[in-house]
């Protein structure tokens, strides 16, 4: 039984106008209300095409002015015949146009594409290189039609386009010759400039040149504009603009006058331009001359003053120069627009082609891929970038293609004619929830989207001003120049630093080429530290510690800041790099002031104690914490070094830190030891009690525990004992991190009494043996970690011991100036020198301490606000209550925030702990850099300024420490 008949309509083959079927009738291509016999394939190549109402308007003229019948056939038997002419007769009217004027051209259309040129006069020259376009277009759009057919990229059309214009200008110059008398008296080039230079020619543009001659400079004159008449009547307008001094300046110039044009006069921008030049036609050898003369000047460029800061702000003023209402919709020059890839991309290549000639290509495309390979662009940035600067082009010459007009402006949102035919120009479809031009619409979008995210990351990326401020030449030096420039940057072993930097830069990998991209940034930044040798030599490890790291190189390409920064650390701080090693997150830190600096130094240990809390064992709990507290030095020392975190919130910072860890630990071991006999709490002491902790400082403890009901003293003691001689072991453990040494001397008995006492304990050895030192040291106890409720009982025992309602008599004053004399006496290092010792010399942090908690063991009883383990709260406190002259005050703050400031300074320096200030050498560069002295500076001004200011301090803690009536 046969197939029952279905009526069909020509709307479901996309043809809209009430003519349809009239015209597929009369073109043999409908009957009987539906496809006539075989012409299905013909229907559903049509309704493929960007627009098949315009693209059936064009048949039924051809039908008229073409051998239908001829052609007829071919669109039914010829896949290729048929993708090309109906993407051309749906896409481009004036292609259309051509067709029907031409009408055996369709023929050609089964062609292979070339370009070549080589015609008799003018006139045939206008139509043979419209023929060749339709050639070019046909085949770059038949796969839309035909999706059987290949996809021509991007480029290979672009490069196409830009060898037709080649060859019309060749053929063009080639007629002028003829017409021009005497033009064997002179030698010219001509030289492709912009998208012709670079391959990259759009399908309507004009072609940009210069042209340069010998011999007879009249005759070459008349032949070049001559040459330009002839292009611009046939072909394309041929614009010289770009040549020196621009329209005013003179059609031809010698090879010297531009050589003395370029050397002297030129702009940055024409050296951007210059970029893109080639010898296209003419006198060969004449138009090598040219580009032997002028590369130089493209490659040296970038040294130019401001070089960076202009071709930016270029970018700018060609932007700002698009009306308001059409810059989201300008796909050249708007936001998001070809011109912020071609600025990018001719930016970097400027700047880095200096040294790597990989990069002087130039394509935009082909400029990109070099720029993605050499490590100087991220290979997703350049591989995204490149996408979509291939999206905005082809759209671009769709829209070109429509009536052959130059044209860069994407249509209208509410324009959905338009946006519809462009949208299946490039192949893309509705979806289901969009139609086809809802579908281009958020394309378009996220390509222009991300076109200016990546040229505001790359464009003006910090990084690319410092590689532009290095000269070229010490960007590709001999050994031997590269020694000498190391000295005169001030290394002192030059030799030793090339060995780094061959180091880093051996090989022909992506990381060696971002490392070659990166270190003449870093060799001038390292000479401006106090030790380059050592900042050098810190890279180093830190880049093969992290090789394997993949976002570590890319960071310090991408954010100059993050380079900055890390050489001034390196350059300084010995503390850093190991660090650095261990804890690489922090570098992303440095790329973010306000990360860095970081929360409330008394809240830094709440993540921690967060983190740690996750872990059951103990090992795994410390190794965590461990790992944590490393982060957060780095981060502390890191803010520290670069001026950001002032020295209050440095030495909180720490003291949280240490808190912390102390009470991280302490939680995971009591999980881990089953079920409590006790309750345990960790008292601080010294610098950790008030919240003073320095780089090197130990933390100072006490442990108390307080046995549960039905558990003996004994029990609870032995117990706590096993928990606190865990932590310290696991804490205390070697390592490559700044120690952890939990210190509990200032205990009852100190290294020979027990480790842990239990409340009642303390409370009997306090009342028949404390002795003055201890209740002095007891001025900075507070709770640290573990019970709180144990902790608050604990202080509240201390309380008049720390704080006697009485005072002290004047036997204890005495007692308490004995022990500072013999501290003084028997503890300064021999060797020392009181004058820079920071903890035990003269106007030092013992002077300023004893001098305040002298006055707190005499007053606090009185005086509520004395109760302070903060030793500058407590100086403020005794002022307010008129027991310390304000300038006495004023004196002592100084000399003890300068005492601390320089001995952490020290630690950061030397990577160790020490109180004893370097007095020559690079040690006391770098730490009076920290100080905040200028590093070339002279350092001894730092030392005077120290010495004086403890001066100051000594004489006030000898009149009130040593004096009468406290």
């Amino acid at each position: 039984m046969s197939e029952p008949f279905r009526a069909a309509s020509p709307a479901r083959f996309g043809l809209t106008e009430p003519r349809s079927e009239e015209v597929l009738r009369g073109l043999g291509l409908w009957a009987d209300r539906r496809p006539a016999d075989g012409s299905e394939p013909v229907l559903a190549a049509l309704s493929r095409c960007p627009d098949p109402d315009l693209a059936l308007r064009g048949l039924e003229r051809l039908h008229s002015a073409a051998d239908w019948d001829a052609l007829s056939v071919a669109l039914h038997e010829d896949v290729v015949l048929r993708g090309r002419l109906l993407a051309v007769l749906g896409s481009s009217t004036a292609l259309s146009d051509f067709l029907v004027v031409n009408p055996d051209r369709w023929r050609s259309l089964t062609d292979e594409v070339d370009v070549s040129l080589d015609l008799p006069d003018g006139a045939v020259l206008r139509t043979e290189y419209r023929a060749k376009l339709l050639l070019v277009a046909a085949n770059d759009l038949a796969h839309v039609v035909e999706p059987e057919l290949p996809y021509v990229p991007y480029d290979t059309v672009a490069a196409q386009l830009s060898d037709l214009a080649v060859s019309a200008l060749r053929t063009s110059l080639k007629l002028a010759a003829e017409r021009v008398n005497g033009a064997d008296r002179c030698r010219l080039a001509v030289i492709a400039m912009g998208k012709c230079g670079a391959n990259e020619l759009n399908y309507v543009s004009d072609v940009d040149v210069v042209f340069v001659a010998e011999g007879d400079l009249g005759v070459a004159t008349r032949l070049a504009s001559t040459m330009m008449q002839i292009a611009g009547q046939s072909c394309f307008e041929v614009d010289a603009a770009l040549r020196p001094e621009g329209k005013a300046g003179a059609l031809v110039r010698t090879l010297d006058g531009h050589a003395s044009y370029y050397q002297r006069w030129a702009r940055t921008w024409e050296f951007q331009a210059l970029l893109k030049a080639r010898p296209v036609a003419g006198d060969e050898e004449l138009g090598q001359a040219y580009l032997d003369v002028v590369r130089p000047y493209v490659w040296t460029a970038a040294e130019r003053e401001n070089f960076v800061e202009d071709v930016q702000a270029m970018r700018r003023r060609v932007e700002d120069h698009v009306p308001s209402g059409l810059v989201d919709r300008e796909l050249k020059l708007g936001r998001g627009g070809l011109r912020d890839v071609e600025f990018a991309v001719q930016l970097l290549q400027l700047v880095h082609g200096r040294s790597d000639e990989d990069l002087r290509v130039q394509a935009t495309t082909a400029a990109l891929a070099a720029l993605g390979r050499g490590g100087y662009v991220g290979r997703n940035d350049a591989a995204d970038f490149g996408r979509s600067y291939r999206f905005l082009r082809t759209l671009e010459h769709r829209l070109q293609l429509q009536r052959l007009l130059r044209t860069h402006l994407f249509p209208a949102e509410d324009d959905v004619t338009a946006l519809r035919w462009l949208a299946r120009s490039v192949g893309l479809h509705a979806d289901g929830r969009k139609s086809e031009g809802q579908v281009l619409l958020a394309e378009f979008r996220k390509h222009a989207n991300q076109v200016r995210r990546l040229h505001e990351k790359l464009f003006y990326r910090p990084l690319l001003q410092s590689v532009a401020g290095v000269p070229t030449e010490a960007l590709r030096l001999t050994t031997k120049e590269a020694v000498a420039r190391l000295a005169a940057l001030g290394y002192t072993s030059p030799d030793g630093a090339l060995r780094h930097i061959q180091a880093l830069t051996h090989g022909v990998s992506r990381r060696a080429r971002i490392q070659g991209a990166l270190l003449p940034v870093l060799l001038d930044l390292f000479a401006g530290t106090p030790d380059p040798d050592g900042g050098l030599l810190a890279y180093r490890k830190v880049s093969e510690a992290l090789a394997e790291t993949p976002w570590y190189l890319r960071l310090l390409r991408d954010e100059g800041a993050v380079v900055e920064r890390l050489a001034v650390l390196l350059g300084t701080s010995k503390f850093v790099p190991e660090l650095l090693m261990r804890a690489p997150e922090v570098l992303r830190l440095l790329a973010d002031t306000d990360a860095l600096v970081g929360r409330d130094p008394h809240s830094v240990g709440n993540p921690l104690r967060s983190a740690v809390s996750r872990y059951d064992d103990l090992t795994r709990a410390v190794a965590a914490a461990r790992s944590l507290r490393r982060h957060e030095l780095l981060r502390i020392a890191s803010a520290d070094l670069l001026g950001f975190m002032p020295l209050e919130t440095v030495c909180a910072s720490l003291s949280e830190v240490w808190g912390a860890v102390l009470q991280s630990a302490l939680d995971a071991a009591l999980r881990a030891a089953g079920e409590p006999v006790a309750a345990v709490s960790v008292i601080a002491m010294g610098r950790l009690g008030g919240h003073e902790l320095g780089y090197g400082s130990d933390a100072d403890v006490m442990f108390v525990c307080k046995p549960f009901e039905g558990v003996s003293d004994a029990e609870a003691a032995k117990w706590a004992s096993g928990i606190v001689e865990n932590i310290r072991r696991l804490l205390g453990a070697p390592s490559q991190d700044p120690p952890l040494q939990v210190d509990a001397d200032l205990r009852p008995e100190g290294r020979q009494g027990p480790l842990v006492r239990t409340l009642d304990s303390y409370r009997a050895y306090y009342r028949q043996w404390a002795e003055l030192w201890e209740k002095q040291a007891l001025l900075r106890a507070r709770f640290m970690a573990g019970d709180a409720e144990l902790a608050a009982e604990f202080e509240a025992l201390i309380e008049p011991l720390r704080y006697p309602a009485e005072g002290l008599d004047a036997a204890s004053v005495r007692e308490i100036r004995r022990i500072k004399a013999r501290v003084d006496a028997e503890r300064l290092p021999r060797g020392a020198d009181p004058s820079t010792h920071t903890k035990l010399g003269r106007g030092g942090l013992a002077d300023v301490e004893w001098t305040v908690q002298l006055l707190q063991l005499q007053h606090a009883g009185a005086v509520p606000e004395l109760r302070t383990p903060s030793t500058m709260a407590a100086m403020q406190a005794a002022v307010a209550a008129g027991l310390l002259a304000e300038d006495d005050a004023a004196a002592l703050t100084a000399a003890w925030n300068l005492a601390t400031h320089a001995r952490n300074a020290v630690t950061l320096v030397r990577g160790k702990a020490s109180d004893q200030l370097p007095t020559s050498g690079r040690d006391l560069v770098a730490v009076a850099s920290v100080m905040g002295y200028r590093p070339n500076g002279d350092p001894g001004e730092f030392l005077e300024e120290y010495r004086r200011t403890t001066r100051r301090a000594r004489a006030v803690a000898e009149r009130v420490f040593y004096g009468e009536g406290l």
